[in-house]
């Protein structure tokens, strides 16, 4: 096995695009377990850890760029606020070994469907930088995803950012584990409320090939609020609206059978998931709190 070990990022992209094989590896909190059980033995690795521009991040108006490399333990610690679906994400993964580790590009680009990033960026709103020798593009995060496992990069690009949309409304994020911490998730379930723009946004994990969205749980919460002057004049929602977008967020799902969990309980739990995020959004927004609480 041959180790690249770039000191920039134009060398990475040209080592890239030399050797469109190379495994990205940066903290390894995934590429090192698939290695340790020898469910993987690539003939390169790429090492981006000593690129500093990967860790860095730039906080503007309406976006965040988030560093590929950037650790869940950053995102935590300083993003809370613009990313609040974000930030309870990453307090879910793993320990605090693996969130100092871990970080949200190699999460996208392993692309399991039960990452836990993955919802709250597609709630959020996010697009990934993807780079080349050739240039660089950007590519909507609900396009990203493409298979189990697979997502949208040509063969020599590799992930430089994300940029993701600064919350304007309350967001959640919850999943459901066999335990409390240290775990995969069986699924999982984030919810963003953007109040300027009168729209809603999910995110499901872990309940299908590919990360998804419930587009009609979304579409049907967005025009129950809208009917209701609701965003204007925040009430108490309607029982059945909640019901009904629960029952929407569950049938978005097409989950397997697993040692996790059937796709039964993963249906039925999505729906709760749903029910609760939905309450404790919706009773922030009330209150006026910010997005990050």
């Amino acid at each position: 096995m041959d180790f690249l070990r770039p000191a920039g990022w134009s060398e990475a992209l040209a080592a890239k695009a030399a050797h469109p094989d190379a495994v990205p590896l940066t903290g390894g909190t995934d590429v090192m377990v698939e290695l340790t059980f020898d469910r993987r033995r690539p003939e390169r690795l790429l090492d981006l850890s000593r690129i500093p521009e990967l860790r860095t991040w730039e906080t503007g108006e309406r976006t965040v760029r988030l560093g590929a490399a950037v650790p869940y333990a950053a995102v935590i610690e300083h993003l809370a606020t613009e990313l609040p679906a974000l930030a309870l994400a990453a307090r879910t993964v793993g320990s605090p070994q693996i969130r100092n580790r871990g970080s949200v590009g190699g999460n996208l680009g392993a692309a399991s469907p039960a990452g836990d990033s993955h919802p709250a960026l597609l709630a959020a709103g996010a697009e990934v930088e993807a780079a080349s020798v050739r240039g660089t593009r950007r590519i909507p995060i609900d396009a990203f995803y493409t298979g189990v496992k697979r997502n949208a990069l040509a063969p020599d690009e590799l992930i430089r950012a994300i940029h993701i949309e600064r919350a304007t409304g309350p967001q959640q994020f919850a999943k459901v584990g066999t335990r409390n911490a240290m775990v995969i998730a069986v699924c999982a379930f984030a919810l963003a409320l953007h109040p300027g723009a009168g729209t809603v946004r999910t995110g499901i994990g872990s309940a299908a090939p590919t990360p998804v969205r419930a587009h009609d749980a979304e579409d049907f919460l967005a025009g129950a609020l809208a009917g209701a002057g609701a965003w204007e004049r925040p009430g108490p929602l309607a029982p059945e609206v909640v019901r009904r977008f629960a029952e929407l967020a569950g049938a978005a799902c097409r989950p397997i059978d697993d040692v996790r969990g059937t796709a039964r309980y993963r249906v039925h739990a999505i729906g709760v998931l749903a029910r609760r995020t939905l309450d404790w959004t919706w009773d922030a927004y009330r209150k006026g709190l910010t997005p990050c609480a």
